[in-house]
């Protein structure tokens, strides 16, 4: 923290023109001290991306998945509909490798290891950003060291004039697929230095959509070519969000509630002539978690608490298969402290250590309700000289596993260390950068990998990777034509051994496990951003990226897939955004490619997956009505009305529509 003592002497003077007396002269008032507080800017030392503010909104997305699209080296499992399945998966290294922090902690599921980025939705979302790696920021939990790449969400967050004591806002949104999706929020100011919010929103959609079967078999003939209506693809859900912050002398806490509740049917696969399917599930996931900070001269602490309960209802009343009714509980208790210390400068050390509980039962007979008790121990250290930038840690790792009724595993003990860097080339500028970083990470496989039978593989072995990465970036400002522009390139190489794969087994909760031994990939992210002023209130921004991969199983020569391209990677795929502003008017367009890929571990014709390419449009216009804005929004997605599967069998919507409005006091 920097402390600037301004001290200002007032002298008045009795020589004035007009008038000049003993008793003019003027009393100097009270002097006061006035401290200026800000918190320290922390040393990126791997620059990340990030969607924030009006771009983040301006995107046609529905869901914080459908917005990590247009992040480069991210591939997103979609099964199609509002209420259908999304993981995202970073640089091909499984979406369990991905950790999602929400507002500081970050977010579980001991059950199956994949956070459904789908039930989190854009609307109280204030920034998205991508870390691969992990974050530049060494004043952070252990758990946040442990994962190959984070994906970062922070909230809204409340803030007054000083003359405002509170915020309104509420929007509703009317789309295709009888989507009905009304939200408000509100934002008190309690006192100077508290305030709280309240989100909520509610989602319904039928989730019936049009879409083209067409298969042909091994041979190239034209097996089935139909047009249907996708079926039980619909929606009830609610989500409910209250928070409470303060500021305290040199630091500050928050405390979070949330809830989503809901209903939905799981739209299965489209095989055999089957369109409809007998699944349901229904969602309760709810969490409390704290976080509080605080700093005294060089030494900084963070500390996080979470309690979380997710409870999954689970049913299937196909007749052609066995009908199952059960239901899943899932509860973790979260403790975590991390400590900086500066030492001097341009030093800085911090030690941070988490302890997490988290336990799974079921309505089944004899299941094991295993407990699993982690410990994680980091240590890090960062050093800013300036145009070089350096960072290293080390994570310990301890697992302890209990199984009720049933012998327990051995315990995993695992250290992972990583160091990264940067320099600035330039003597005058820090525009140009040059980075790098090598990282191990390390997963457990969760409880549904290692104890259901029917589910996974009990004979899985832990996942482990080496992540090199070295890559170079542009970044300049200035107030001419091109207002900003950044260019970035990454090459990476990354080594997983012990891969575990997942695919969906019939239906779609519910997953077979694969250890694929070792992979080897390599890729190459290029990303560009800039920002024109051509006239007057006329801006245009230009977003892209683009990601080469090659992901090889390179397990055994023995295998027909030796060194085949992994399931559902593509060699090729990129996004484009194109944002124009005048005035009050807004428009956007984004373009989404996923090149060819294989369903299949074997890299044959009949396993072959076609490329898809989506366009989407918005227009928009704000406006004032009675001192009260508001925004009015109209949204195309794939406007070409492509056919197109982003899972085998997982049809996607073609053409659909969306209006919304959104009024703010």
């Amino acid at each position: 923290m920097k402390r600037i003592t301004l001290i200002t002497i007032l002298f008045a003077s009795a020589a004035t023109a007009g008038a000049a007396t003993a008793d003019s002269i003027a009393i100097p008032e009270q002097l006061h001290e006035i401290t200026v507080t800000s918190r320290r800017k922390p040393v990126e030392v791997i620059p990340v991306q990030t969607l924030s503010g009006d771009e983040l909104q301006r995107l046609n997305s529905n869901s914080i998945a459908d917005a990590l699209r247009y992040f480069s080296g991210v591939q997103v499992k979609d099964y199609g509909g509002v209420g259908g399945i999304k993981t995202v998966n970073i640089r091909s290294m499984g979406t369990n490798h991905t950790g999602v922090v929400y507002d500081g902690v970050e977010l579980g599921n001991a059950q199956n290891g994949q956070i459904d980025l789908g039930q989190f939705s854009l609307d109280n979302i204030e920034a998205l950003s991508l870390y691969n790696g992990q974050k530049s920021e060494i004043l952070q939990p252990a758990k946040d060291f442990g994962s190959a790449g984070s994906i970062y969400i922070r909230t809204r967050t409340p803030q007054f004039a000083a003359d405002e004591s509170y915020h309104a806002r509420a929007a509703v949104r009317f789309g295709s697929f009888d989507l009905l999706n009304p939200s408000a929020l509100v934002e008190l100011r309690l006192s100077p230095r508290v305030n709280a919010s309240l989100s909520a929103e509610w989602i319904t959609s039928t989730g019936r959509y049009k879409f083209r079967y067409r298969r042909v078999n091994p041979a190239g003939e034209l097996a089935y070519d139909t047009t249907a209506v996708r079926q039980n693809g619909d929606i009830n859900a609610t989500r409910i969000e209250a928070n409470l912050n303060g500021s305290i002398n040199m630091g500050e806490w928050h405390f979070k509630v949330y809830n989503y509740n809901s209903e939905r049917g799981v739209p299965g696969a489209i095989v055999n002539n089957v369109w409809r399917r007998g699944e349901r599930i229904w969602d309760t996931n709810s969490f409390a978690q704290g976080s509080f900070t605080k700093t005294v001269g060089s030494f900084t602490t963070l500390n996080n608490i979470k309690y979380a309960f997710y409870r999954t209802h689970y049913v299937n009343n196909d007749d052609k298969q066995i009908k199952i009714d059960n239901l899943y509980r899932q509860r973790e208790f979260y403790l975590s402290s991390a400590n900086e210390l500066a030492l001097t400068p341009w030093w800085r050390l911090s030690a941070s250590y988490d302890f997490q509980w988290n336990t799974l039962s079921a309505d089944m007979y004899g299941f094991a309700k295993p407990d699993r008790y982690s410990n994680l121990l980091s240590v890090a250290t960062a050093v800013d000289l300036g145009r070089f930038k350096a960072q290293a840690s080390g994570l310990a790792t301890f697992i302890h596993d209990r199984l009720r009724g049933q012998q327990s595993p051995a315990d995993k003990h695992v250290f992972t260390p990583a160091i990264y860097a940067s320099f600035s080339p330039l003597r005058r500028s820090r525009d140009l950068q040059l980075r790098a970083f090598v990282k191990r990470s390390f997963r457990m496989p969760t409880f549904n990998d290692l104890y259901y039978a029917d589910m996974g593989n009990s004979r899985l072995s832990p996942e482990r990777v080496t992540q090199c990465n070295v890559g170079i970036v542009y970044s300049h400002d200035s107030r001419g034509f091109v207002r900003s522009l950044r260019l970035s390139a990454d090459a990476y190489y990354n080594l997983v051994k012990n891969k575990i794969v997942a695919y969906p087994k019939g239906q779609q909760f519910r997953w077979t496990m694969l250890n694929l031994g070792k992979v080897d990939i390599r890729g190459i992210d290029i990303t560009a951003l800039a920002g024109f002023n051509p006239a007057g209130d006329l801006y245009a921004t230009i977003r892209g990226q683009y990601t080469y991969q090659r992901a090889i199983d390179i397990t055994s020569p023995a295998d027909n897939y030796y060194r085949h391209q992994i399931p559902y990677i593509p060699h090729h795929s990129g996004s484009a955004v194109l944002n124009l502003s005048w005035r009050q008017w807004n428009v956007n367009y984004s373009f989404i490619y996923v090149g060819a890929r294989y369903n299949q571990q074997e890299n044959i014709r009949y396993n072959y997956t076609q490329p898809w390419y989506t366009s989407d449009v918005s227009l928009s216009r704000d406006f004032t009505f009675n001192k009260v804005r508001c925004r009015a929004l109209v949204e195309v997605n794939n406007l070409l009305s492509q056919d197109y599967d982003v899972i085998l069998n997982y049809p996607m919507p073609k053409r659909n529509f969306r209006i919304s409005l959104t009024v703010e006091i």
